[in-house]
């Protein structure tokens, strides 16, 4: 492969980055009148987290977990520990009791256009996420309430269904602003007569 070639494929952008840049930032900017355009409001990271109550009694139920979540993000989790004992939950301080991932530059677009495109449609009844979830400064959490969703997980190696929190971090000031982002990201937000 000559120089010339690999400078060119290191050059490629994601999908929903290129149209975030071509299309929405524009769009955002006539919506709410910015004065700069380092105040359109972009994305920052995506934490993919999953919470694993059972490890306390089995310890190969994080292994399926963070099996799980490599499958789906593409990298290696954090396993997260608990901070202290509590006896009435039979858990130890230092015992795993979750994982987390967090996605950063072109594999949190990747992750968001597979969401968004692939896993949200296949999710049985899906009616449209709520647009309540906010959290007043324009990040987006939900939860998904089995891996299977995904394409990369093989639905007959699943050992138990898993649910996953998805936390969407971004520079918006305002829920108005990140919910606006996200609608033309193409999240497929309910609308109010439909609540």
């Amino acid at each position: 492969m000559s120089s010339t070639t690999a400078a060119a494929a290191g050059k490629i952008q994601p999908r929903l980055k290129q149209k975030y840049q071509s299309e929405i930032k524009k769009a955002l900017q006539e919506e709410f009148g910015y004065a700069n355009v380092m105040q359109i409001p972009g994305l920052v990271k995506v934490v993919v987290n999953t919470g694993v109550g059972e490890a306390a009694r089995d310890s190969k139920v994080i292994e399926g977990a963070v099996d799980d979540l490599v499958k789906i993000t593409g990298q290696k989790p954090v396993v997260t520990k608990a901070r202290k004992s509590i006896a009435q939950f039979k858990l130890r301080e230092g015992q795993a009791i979750g994982a987390h991932v967090t996605l950063r530059g072109d594999r949190a677009w990747e992750f968001l256009d597979r969401l968004v495109n692939l896993a949200l449609p296949r999710i049985r009844d899906f009616r449209g996420l709520s647009p309540k979830q906010f959290d007043g400064h324009g990040n987006y959490t939900f939860g998904l309430q089995e891996q299977s969703v995904f394409h990369e997980i093989n639905q007959d190696k699943i050992d138990r269904v898993r649910g996953f929190d998805i936390t969407i971090v971004t520079t918006a000031k305002t829920d108005d602003e990140g919910r606006s982002l996200l609608r033309q990201l193409g999240f497929p937000f309910k609308t109010d007569d439909a609540q």
